[in-house]
């Protein structure tokens, strides 16, 4: 490790509690300095071990303890603009607990709970997740829909805020809705990129399934439920534009692969697609893969896709995070829609399978499948 860096010069100084207290005073944590990041912990411990979400370096890497003193730090080389989602594991007379960063008060939260959040240099929190003070709220409901295929089912819609039975709106449903509104923000980001004129008045159903495991792994009932029972209902009783352009299918990870096998299986009734960090899970031989007997649907329909690529769509959106072990299937599957004539738009980002790193790319992603009158201009 070079020397320069804030640890490398408290580590040559005197190792006295007050020491400690002023490198710990005069530091916000984890310390990011140019490339590299310093994860501090400060408590009696018998060993610390940083659990991050980083795929391709050792999920658990162990802190070092300062000679003297209840301190512990590890210093990660991390390229810029990247964003880390992590805990501390402490370990203690033989048991280790996993907690929350006690010096990082950056959080992120997804339906496990939440994680400590580490920005690499030169990440900056997107200014259109928060919201616009001019920027006018639309109204979120619950809705109720008995279906043929499933039964009973409600969903959240999100109708915008100049909503006027006498226009015609783009419909976008989204898998897992409702986390995208708990954990990503979807109606603030909504209201504001409708107000910045960057997307147009756009009406969002917010899906969910009580066995989304199963429904969305190329399920065939889901892609009839979606394509007649609950996209038939919404034309019916929406003001919507009711064609393959004005529709979109959007979700993230195995809701990804929801929105991609449902346009799969009824081509061309979908004209958007909006796919994030898709388990889009593939075998180059035989018929499953090593992530388990739950990926087998998803491996069998990718196999299909891959051997026989059609045009489901017109426009695609996928993006995944470097540090999400999906990276390999995502990059693999973008070229094979490209390559059916649909225009494919592929993004990265250095992040992980999270909520926050969907959150991110919903601007980039919803503003080039319906640009708005602002961006129409640039066109």
């Amino acid at each position: 490790m070079s020397g320069g860096r804030a640890i490398d010069t408290f580590l040559a100084g005197p190792h006295t509690p007050d020491a400690q207290n002023a490198f710990l005073s005069a530091h916000s944590f984890p310390i990011v300095e140019g490339s590299h990041i310093t994860f501090i912990f400060k408590g009696a411990a018998d060993a610390v071990h940083l659990k991050h979400w980083v795929y391709g370096l050792p999920s658990s890497q162990t802190l070092a303890k300062v000679d003297g003193l209840d301190l512990w730090h590890l210093t990660l080389g991390v390229p810029a603009k990247s964003r880390i989602e992590y805990k501390l594991e402490v370990v203690r007379g033989g048991k280790g607990e996993w907690m929350e960063d006690p010096l990082n008060p950056n959080r992120a939260r997804d339906p496990f709970g939440a994680n400590s959040v580490a920005h690499g240099e030169g990440y900056e929190t997107p200014d259109w997740i928060e919201r616009d003070p001019e920027a006018r709220t639309g109204l979120v409901d619950e809705v109720m829909l008995d279906s043929k295929t499933f039964g009973r089912r409600t969903f959240g819609l999100y109708l915008p805020a100049r909503y006027r039975r006498s226009r015609r709106y783009p419909l976008l449903v989204v898998h897992d809705g409702h986390d995208y509104q708990k954990y990503a923000r979807l109606q603030v980001i909504l209201d504001n990129l409708i107000h910045r004129l960057e997307i147009p008045d756009i009406v969002v159903c917010m899906t969910s399934s009580p066995d989304r495991l199963v429904e969305y792994a190329n399920d065939e009932r889901h892609a009839r439920f979606l394509t007649e029972d609950l996209v038939p209902h919404l034309e019916k009783t929406l003001p919507l534009e009711a064609r393959p352009q004005g529709r979109c299918l959007m979700g993230a990870s195995f809701g990804a692969v929801a929105a991609l096998a449902a346009a799969w299986r009824r081509p061309g009734f979908y004209g958007r697609l909006l796919l994030q960090s898709g388990s889009f899970a593939f075998a180059d031989i035989g018929a499953r893969n090593h992530r388990g007997p739950l990926f087998d649907p998803i491996v069998r329909f990718v196999n299909d896709l891959r051997a026989d690529p059609i045009a489901v769509s017109e426009k695609v959106f996928i993006s995944c995070g470097t540090y999400e072990s999906l990276i390999y299937e995502n990059r693999s599957l973008a070229p094979v829609l490209e390559g059916t004539g649909m225009d494919v738009r592929y993004v990265e980002s250095r992040d992980g399978h999270n909520w926050e790193n969907w959150r991110d790319r919903l601007r980039e992603g919803l503003s080039w499948l319906f640009p708005g009158p602002l961006l129409l201009v640039y066109e």
